[in-house]
């Protein structure tokens, strides 16, 4: 799939990786196979801080029925079915390379405006951004890109199409046919059993008109004394509550919704937004939060959350020095996402990027934006400006051909995409 300096390499290293994650969150966590009705592939089985499937959300039984276990990269058990690890290796390396980026697609953007990143660049995901008006559009725009996932252009794996649908200010699908979700504030006065009601009627209509993911819900914890004063989530009520057991109970009924609905939930921003003082979107600095440690109660919403089956932890773009002592950003930091999400946390699923292109990393060059995200154990990279596909897919490109281990990575990663793919019953191999 991803070219390397030898075919022996090559073969040792496919042998070594050729594996996918079917349960993603379930084989470590308990996610796909618990019987609470959290799962979206049932019992079988920003920008973002700021934002159809073609089949059932049922996978075949077929391709549910054998799962293995070998290493990763990095020596973590990783589960794997047949089917997941056979579409995986069929992909050409363009297409695999593909299945990492999620791309903006902005309302005021042509329809078509996509259709070239998706047939030439092999562009595997889409996210909706802008505000985007009305069910009717929302639903063709989604067969019109579900259109596009051709035999060439993604090996006939069909999209993940994704929005922002939190509630209140942040909720990228407004207008007829969508309701108007509260504030996660809000949502945390109700009671569990309510708001999982309300999260599974939001996320029906979601389905209706071809979204499979929500970039939902937020699981950061923001302090009382600092509340508003929080740029990013307090200023706009995004937070469950001030305590990680009100954000838990609350974030947990939400996913449970989403899930009961047909919809894959995502929990963010990992690992955690709660206590720094101003947006990563628009700011270098005020990112920073001094207090977090490995053992930082703040983390428990993002565990429950992999517990109750989220596909995907979106990773943010602040610093956080208890936990990686150079200050990188969190999606650059191999301490924060393989040491501390995947290894402490036990977390195998999809990593993906807050928007790639935010203020807050953006002095970094967006090839090596690309290749420090992977190296540091994420997968999926969103990007708000879809000009930067081509740059970032180029800069994986040349790094794997180079270097046999980042290649070892890329693979592990698409991988857990497909595998993801899978278990929302969006390809089989039947």
């Amino acid at each position: 799939m991803i070219s390397r300096p030898t075919a022996p390499v090559r073969a040792r290293l496919t042998a070594a990786v050729a594996v996918a994650l079917v349960g993603v969150l379930a084989a470590g966590c308990g996610g796909a196979g618990s019987d609470d009705g959290a799962n979206p592939t049932g019992s079988s089985g920003s920008t973002t801080s700021t934002g159809p499937g073609t089949s059932s959300t049922e996978p075949s039984a077929s391709t549910s029925a054998t799962a293995s276990t070998t290493p990763s990269a990095d020596g973590g058990p990783v589960s794997a079915t047949a089917c997941a690890r056979q579409k995986a290796e069929s992909l050409t390396e363009e297409q695999a390379l593909g299945q990492l980026l999620m791309v903006a697609f902005d309302t005021a953007a042509s329809r078509t405006a996509l259709d070239g990143l998706i047939a030439d660049q092999h562009v595997g995901n889409v996210i909706y951004l802008g505000g985007w008006d009305g069910a009717t559009r929302v639903k063709a725009t989604s067969a019109h890109l579900q259109d596009q996932a051709t035999k060439a252009a993604t090996a006939g794996i069909p999209l993940l199409l994704a929005a922002d649908q939190e509630g209140g200010e942040v909720r990228q699908l407004r207008g007829e046919g969508f309701t108007a979700p509260p504030t996660a504030k809000v949502q945390a006065q109700m009671s569990s059993s309510a708001l999982t009601a309300a999260a599974k009627g939001w996320a029906e209509e979601l389905k209706a008109v071809g979204i499979n993911v929500n970039l939902a819900p937020v699981t950061d914890t923001v302090p009382a004394d600092i509340g508003k004063a929080n740029e990013p989530i307090g200023k706009w009520g995004r937070q469950y509550g001030s305590d990680p057991k009100t954000v838990t109970r609350a974030s947990t009924a939400f996913l449970k919704g989403m899930h009961e609905g047909g919809i894959m939930g995502t929990v963010k921003h990992f690992p955690g937004l709660g206590r720094v003082e101003n947006n990563t979107d628009f700011n270098t600095t005020g990112i920073t939060d001094t207090v977090a440690t490995p053992n930082d109660p703040f983390l428990a919403p993002f565990t429950a959350g992999v517990k109750a089956g989220a596909g995907l932890v979106m990773v943010s773009s602040a610093k956080y020095p208890g936990l990686d002592a150079t200050k990188t950003q969190a999606m650059f930091s191999k301490p924060i996402i393989t040491g501390l999400l995947r290894e402490k946390l036990g977390y195998e699923g999809v990593v993906i990027t807050d928007d790639i292109n935010a203020k807050a990393v953006r002095s970094i060059p967006a090839a090596d934006r690309a290749v420090r995200y992977i190296e540091a154990g994420g997968d999926i990279l969103l990007t708000g400006d879809p000009k930067s596909v081509p740059t970032m897919t180029k800069a994986l490109a040349d790094k794997a051909r180079a270097d046999d281990e980042f290649a070892n990575l890329l693979e592990t990663s698409v991988l857990r995409v497909v595998a993801l793919k899978e278990r929302m019953g969006l390809m089989s191999c039947s």
